[in-house]
């Protein structure tokens, strides 16, 4: 079995693709995205559409970045936290 840190170096760790919200209401939410999506499908034109889905692709590279963002804060808070902790071991023994 390998360790966390030769799974992570090789790659085998994408939390990315673990992650899926336990919120009861998450896949509500995605079927009435994909409900308005196929509405605004109907509605628009082919490429008034293909811009939608354009900018839908942006929206998603910037909240992908957020996420990123907020998981290093939060690794770097916890380890952080971590060393803290540690350091105060020796106040209590």
């Amino acid at each position: 079995m390998k360790s966390i840190l030769e799974a992570f170096y090789f790659g085998e760790i994408r939390p990315e693709e673990k992650i899926i919200p336990n919120d009861p209401e998450y896949r509500n939410k995605n079927r009435s995205i994909s409900e308005a999506m196929e509405l605004w499908k109907g509605r628009l034109s082919g490429d008034e559409f293909i811009q939608l889905e354009a900018m839908l692709d942006l929206r998603g590279q910037v909240e992908s970045m957020h996420v990123t963002a907020s998981f290093v804060h939060g690794f770097q808070l916890g380890a952080l936290m971590m060393i803290e902790v540690y350091a105060a071991k020796d106040e209590y023994l």
